[in-house]
């Protein structure tokens, strides 16, 4: 059971979507469907991404020739497992690269090893503890939690994280609304996840 509030969100963005006419819809996932996902890849979708994709699920288009994701919709449905689980861990695998490449070291681990192949284990174990990030589209993510919505749509890419949205309704007009002005100076996301809000 979703919250009213949360179902409310996730419809409110696939009707913001789908009035761009930029992407067709599959029909929605089903309560099957959704449970079969959640045990296959091990998280729970929160409310709002959740209600979004029971109304339909966005059908990629070809990509444009230098397009970073080639499938930036997550396919739930019927896409391939490895390249969901790689979307599904890009946020991880992106601060472990600033880690091993960049020198990134959070204050919450306390010291940096010096060898780096320790330096990467000791950050393997704490990011394994940091909350689940759910691929929304390409490297846009929302945080994993049934009983949660509303949270603010974050763009990954290694440790440079930004807001992309205040939630899923406002991403979708951010990313996707070609007739949005420039952002409003009341815009002002707030992150409450762990350690990944730390990032931005």
């Amino acid at each position: 059971m979703i919250s009213n509030e949360g179902a409310r969100l996730g419809a409110e963005a696939a009707r913001r979507l789908a009035q761009t006419g930029l992407y067709e819809f599959e029909s929605g996932l089903s309560d099957t469907e959704f449970a079969r996902i959640e045990r296959e890849y091990g998280f729970e979708f929160a409310d709002d991404h959740r209600a979004f994709l029971a109304v339909g699920l966005p059908v990629n288009v070809p990509p444009e020739e230098g397009q970073t994701w080639s499938k930036p919709w997550p396919d739930w449905r019927s896409g391939d497992p490895d390249e969901l689980r790689d979307q599904l861990g890009w946020p991880v695998e992106g601060v472990l690269l600033s880690v091993e490449y960049n020198g990134f070291w959070h204050e919450g681990w306390g010291e940096r090893p010096a060898d780096g192949a320790a330096a990467l284990t000791t950050a393997r174990h704490h990011l394994a503890k940091a909350p689940t990030l759910v691929p929304v589209y390409a490297h846009r993510y929302l945080p994993a939690g049934r009983g949660s919505y509303g949270h603010p749509v974050l763009s990954m890419w290694q440790t440079d994280v930004i807001y992309y949205g205040l939630d899923l309704v406002d991403y979708m007009h951010q990313e996707f609304d070609e007739a949005r002005g420039g952002v409003d100076e009341n815009w002002n996301p707030k992150a409450a996840i762990l350690f990944w809000r730390d990032l931005v």
